[in-house]
């Protein structure tokens, strides 16, 4: 399961560029982009915590 979920996000990472990205957060409203921003930040505090409880 958490290589798929490792392949899943290798895979979006790939495909999506970042400017595709900030270009779809302004055309969305900046409410979105702040959103979108406090996701991916819980996100990545999450996938952090979850390797520091494996060791």
């Amino acid at each position: 399961m958490k290589k798929l979920t490792l392949l899943m996000l290798a895979f979006a990472v790939a495909t999506l560029s970042g400017c595709e990205v900030i270009g779809g957060i302004f055309k969305a409203g900046a409410a979105v982009g702040i959103i979108s921003v406090i996701v991916v930040v819980l996100v990545i505090i999450w996938i952090i915590s979850a390797f520091r409880g494996r060791s």
